[in-house]
C-alpha cells in the first residue's frame, strides 16, 4: 500500500486589490453608523418560534409583557 499524503496543495497567495466584479459605486459609506453607536444587540430566534413573530415590533410587544409580569412577581432583573 502506498504512503497517501493527505495535506492540501498551499494556498496561491491573494492580490491586495479588489476584483473587477465589486461594485461599490452605489454604496452609502456610514449608512448604519449611528445604529452601530447607539447599540446594537442581534438574537437569533429558532424557526418554530419565529412563525409567532412577524416582525421586531411583536417580539418587543411579547417581551415587555414578559418583563411586566416579571416585574409584578418580584423577580429581580440580571445586573
Amino acid at each position: 500500500m502506498k504512503n497517501a499524503t493527505t495535506k492540501k496543495a498551499p494556498a496561491k497567495r491573494r492580490s491586495s486589490e479588489m476584483r473587477a466584479e465589486y461594485d461599490f459605486s452605489k454604496g452609502v459609506r456610514g449608512k448604519y453608523v449611528e445604529q452601530y453607536r447607539r447599540g446594537t444587540n442581534l438574537v437569533l430566534i429558532d424557526p418554530e418560534v419565529t412563525a409567532f413573530f412577524p416582525d421586531a415590533k411583536a417580539v418587543n410587544d411579547a417581551l415587555r409583557a414578559l418583563v411586566a409580569i416579571a416585574e409584578r412577581k418580584g423577580i429581580r432583573k440580571r445586573a
